[in-house]
């Protein structure tokens, strides 16, 4: 009697321990998926100031969470996101070794969903047909993560250019950027067309710079975004249309900016109230930009 009674004590115990990892676990995955609608919110703030402290506490909250619910695979893609996000709306025109750590988080994170596939893990390091090949053998569910990584990637990189090491893994991020316009050229208001049109038309063309490749990303992630994602023009302007001495463009795309209205997009109010803010960083130095001043 004393036996089964200490059995049926000890099977309550262990059930209430499971039900309490259950309820924690329930718990965390709650508070992840608040934070999905956290950064939809975010996204949506016009005010850069409020939205700057926000989005800091936030993510070291995500980082939290993770340690917590090492398996949630929403909450990395979240910070891959925030943090890339954090580092361009705040960060690298302010202080470029931060922008650079932030980002390097963001690709982390990234990688941290990407390299639970062992195939691409075991290539992560090796060669670049490996890489390749290992991503094509992802899926279309994938791009999310491989766009954000790739991300935080390029955007190191270019603030990195004096680093052969880190422009040797320049190749890697294009083929990244490369499968997302494979499999949803559309994803993050055409991302992808943002990356390669700033890409290519960043680089001199006696360098190997390809003008004629950027206006076509460019006008591609135009086109699909219906001119309503800003930083598209702004950066249309701020490569392409200085690479080729275009001022007339440059003019054009800039007051295209300056003129939209912040709800022409509401899904995106803060990454067009950056746009505004980089676009006049940008007009303020016209002057430099063009030879012909």
């Amino acid at each position: 009697m004393t036996h089964s009674r200490t059995l049926r004590s000890l099977l309550l115990v262990l059930v209430v321990v499971a039900l309490s990892g259950c309820v924690q676990r329930f718990a965390l995955r709650t508070v992840g998926g608040i934070m999905d609608y956290g950064l939809e919110a975010f996204n949506e703030e016009s005010d850069l100031q409020l939205a700057q402290g926000a989005l800091g506490s936030n993510l070291k909250l995500i980082d939290a969470l993770i340690k917590a619910d090492p398996d949630n695979d929403r909450l990395p893609l979240l910070a891959s996101q925030g943090y890339s996000a954090y580092a361009l709306a705040f960060v690298e025109d302010e202080d470029v070794e931060r922008a650079r750590a932030f980002y390097l988080r963001g690709r982390d994170y990234g990688l941290r969903l990407l390299t639970q596939n062992k195939r691409f893990r075991d290539a992560v390091e090796g060669d670049l047909q490996s890489f390749n090949a290992a991503l094509a053998s992802l899926s279309r569910s994938d791009v999310p993560a491989v766009f954000w990584t790739a991300f935080g990637w390029g955007n190191y990189i270019n603030m990195t250019r004096a680093s052969v090491q880190a422009l040797a893994d320049l190749p890697r991020v294009n083929a990244m950027m490369e499968f997302v316009l494979q499999h949803d050229p559309a994803y993050y208001y055409a991302g992808a067309h943002l990356y390669f049109g700033s890409i290519h038309g960043s680089i001199p063309v006696v360098m190997g710079g390809k003008s004629d490749v950027a206006k076509h990303h460019f006008e591609q992630c135009l086109a699909l975004t219906e001119g309503k994602f800003l930083l598209a023009h702004v950066y249309y302007a701020k490569t392409y249309a200085v690479q080729v001495q275009e001022r007339e463009l440059f003019d054009a795309l800039l007051k295209t900016v300056e003129a939209a209205p912040l709800d022409i997009l509401p899904e995106a109010r803060l990454a067009n109230a950056v746009a505004k803010r980089k676009a006049a960083q940008l007009r303020a130095q016209e002057h430099e930009l063009f030879e012909d001043e």
